[in-house]
């Protein structure tokens, strides 16, 4: 198996929304007789897209998986979805590669959302190889693509093949490494030709510059350069192979995917340079413990993506960390302490699924059927296995909304729809809020949003309007409120109801919570009904004064009161403290408080006085900006109620090309006329009701 698998490669194929990576798979399985036609994005006819979603919106929802022989090679290819939306869960993804293909858009170049794709292969530690993509595409221009990989991302790039022609005239490339031409026919196969002469010059010194990157990469390499001037094919190759899996270098391929052109060089750049699962760093298990890729080690099976198959049922797609897996086995979930039984082998291709009878040494992407406990993230090992592995962290969710029925009565129904999607997506979270009673749906994104609750409908059946969340909105007292009373006094025929209690209430610190002094002395009140003094302050407090929302950061002291020996009880006592607390509140005043959010926007320089301006336009208050290679991040305070749906104001503004971040900051004090504004809205929704 070792001489098999030091020739395996599994590599994901990442880069921004758009840039072409399904089409490219689709190039690389069509090229290597996995499927006999180039389907299409746009007609809905990709092996890796087709999910309903995926096929309406043109894009990628969530990875598509493949595995193909290449010069009798096994590789494993994981289409990463490129839209900001859908790679919440890209950490996840690459832990399961050993390296990855960058694709770049030739027309667009490199974008803010490839810098973060970048920032994450960086952090995954995986060696690269760039695909400059669309070259046959109206303004194709490889030189700002092939610029901005140095300029944006801070790599050294070595140009391995240089496109003949670009748009309508790209016609072949320059194999940069044999120094000669290779021409495209009609079907997109390659033949030897001769170097257009306007470019030999070009091509000479870009090939010289290739060759120093390459000896810069290995002393030894480097001295026989000096020494003679030159470096061999072998040479070459493996200079390049030891720059590639120290990150030091990343090579260029170029082509355009959907004339199917570049593939063969696209897929020998992945055998001859990329790693094989034998070189992946050793695995750190939870406990700090250590499993190195090899077959030789007991077996670990790593779970990094869970997939719903209208026939098949749950789908558990795993990356086999260590060891070989067997088909009828029987396997330890090591995250949830389960017995899980292994039927048969699946390897995936798109929607397909096709069975294996062989063994799965590491490296091999697995899909196993109908285990009845493992999730995403957990690790499989024998029975009596003790490693698992500590799964990446997720990117931060971004945005959520409300769901509601479209029928009043079905709020089950909607919840336990959008549950069955958390096992495949990791990235969205669901929760009910006790406060507002809404169930909340968070996500990536208004588009990762709203196609959930689409996936969620099409399978459960059930109508699921998606609403804007009420914002969680706050109140505090403005000053002190001393000696307020608080009677209840009542008098029904029978055993009456009495309890009478004396506080004094103040505003604390931010963040500092509620807190209570019993300060009665000589049984004023006996001590089985302070707690319900207590109780009857934070229950009230929780209704708030102004609008309905929880008041927060105040100190009651209950210091005097009165009893009676008969007619007081516990809840007497706590409706007092209910009264006293309003009154309080009404001496002391009370102003209403807006949640503010921390938000970081990325954006291309040229979009910054335009954020800037929509950022203060929705009362924020810049903190500061920082710009690096034509990126601008901006950083800023801005309230909550002004960026639910900042996610496709930003898009609109920026063509798509802005991102960004945000988490909840602080609480502040609301203008006037935004407590205006919700105190009445909360008035006209408590008269509806």
């Amino acid at each position: 198996m070792s001489d098999a698998l030091k020739n395996q490669r599994t590599y994901a194929l990442v880069g921004h929304g758009g840039c072409g990576k399904t089409s490219v798979a689709e190039m690389l399985l069509f090229k290597t007789g996995i499927i006999n036609r180039l389907g299409k994005i746009e007609e809905g006819t990709t092996a890796l897209d087709y999910e309903p979603e995926e096929i309406k919106r043109r894009g990628s929802i969530q990875p598509g998986f493949a595995s193909y022989k290449w010069n009798k090679n096994q590789h494993f290819l994981i289409d990463a979805p490129g839209d900001a939306n859908f790679s919440g869960d890209l950490s996840y993804l690459l832990t399961a590669a050993d390296s990855t293909v960058l694709v770049i858009d030739a027309v667009d170049g490199v974008k803010p959302h490839t810098r973060k794709v970048w920032s994450e292969i960086q952090k995954a530690g995986l060696p690269a190889v760039v695909f400059i993509n669309k070259m046959d595409r109206d303004r194709a221009d490889f030189d700002t693509a092939f610029a901005g990989l140095s300029d944006m991302l801070g790599i050294k790039p070595v140009l391995l093949y240089h496109p003949i022609g670009a748009r309508e005239d790209f016609k072949g490339v320059v194999d940069m490494l044999a120094n000669k031409a290779l021409l495209f026919d009609d079907d997109g196969n390659a033949t030897p030709g001769d170097i257009p002469a306007d470019m030999a010059d070009e091509i000479e010194t870009m090939r010289e510059t290739m060759i120093e990157n390459v000896a810069e990469s290995d002393e030894q390499l480097m001295e026989t350069y000096f020494e003679e001037g030159e470096l061999t094919h072998e040479q070459l190759i493996q200079g390049l192979k030891t720059g590639v899996v120290s990150g030091e270098l990343v090579p260029v391929v170029v082509g355009a995917a959907l004339e199917n052109k570049g593939a063969d060089m696209l897929l020998d750049t992945v055998q001859d340079l990329l790693p094989s699962p034998l070189d992946h760093a050793d695995w750190t298990g939870k406990d700090e413990s250590v499993r190195k890729s090899s077959p030789d080690e007991p077996l670990a099976a790593f779970v990094f993506k869970t997939l719903a198959d209208p026939f098949a049922g749950q789908l558990t797609v795993v990356r086999v960390l260590s060891g070989t897996l067997n088909a009828d086995s029987a396997l330890q979930n090591a995250t949830r302490d389960e017995k899980e039984r292994v039927g048969q082998l699946l390897l995936m291709e798109g929607k397909e699924q096709k069975q294996t009878k062989d063994p799965m040494g590491p490296g091999a992407i697995v899909t196993l059927s109908k285990l009845k406990a493992t999730r995403t993230g957990d690790t499989l090992v024998p029975e009596k296995g003790e490693f698992e592995l500590q799964p990446p962290e997720l990117a931060p969710q971004l945005i959520t909304y409300a769901l509601a029925p479209a029928e009043k009565g079905d709020e089950d129904k909607v919840y336990a729809a959008v549950s069955k999607l958390l096992d495949e997506d990791i990235t969205l979270s669901l929760a009910r809020d006790e406060e507002t009673g809404d169930t909340l749906l968070s996500g990536m994104g208004q588009n990762h949003i709203e196609i959930s609750a689409e996936r969620a409908k099409r399978r459960s059946k059930v109508q699921i309007v998606l609403k804007t969340p009420k914002v969680p909105y706050r109140e505090t007292l403005k000053g002190k409120a001393t000696e307020i009373q608080g009677r209840h006094k009542k008098q029904s025929g029978g055993r009456g109801q009495f309890g009478d209690c004396w506080i004094h209430m103040e505003p604390l610190a931010a963040g500092s919570g509620y807190e209570f002094e019993n300060k009665i002395v000589g049984g004023a009140i006996p001590g089985q009904f302070i707690p319900a003094v207590d109780k009857g302050i934070q229950e009230a407090s929780q209704r708030g004064f102004l609008a309905g929302y929880p008041l927060i950061d105040f100190k009651v002291t209950l210091y005097d009161g009165t009893y009676h020996k008969v007619d007081s009880s516990e809840m007497a006592f706590k409706v007092a403290g209910s009264l006293a607390y309003k009154k309080a509140c009404e001496k002391a005043g009370v102003k209403l408080l807006e949640p503010i959010m921390l938000v970081s926007v990325s954006v291309p320089d040229s979009f910054m006085g335009d954020v800037i301006g929509d950022l203060s336009g929705r009362r924020g208050k810049v903190l500061g900006s920082d710009s690096n290679a034509g990126i601008t991040e901006i950083r800023a305070h801005v309230p909550m109620a002004e960026v639910l749906k900042y996610a496709p104001d930003l898009n609109s503004m920026t063509g798509g090309q802005g991102t960004f971040a945000m988490e909840f900051d602080h609480y502040e004090e609301c203008p006037p006329n935004v407590s205006e504004q919700v105190i009445k809205a909360s008035q006209a929704e408590a008269d509806a009701e």
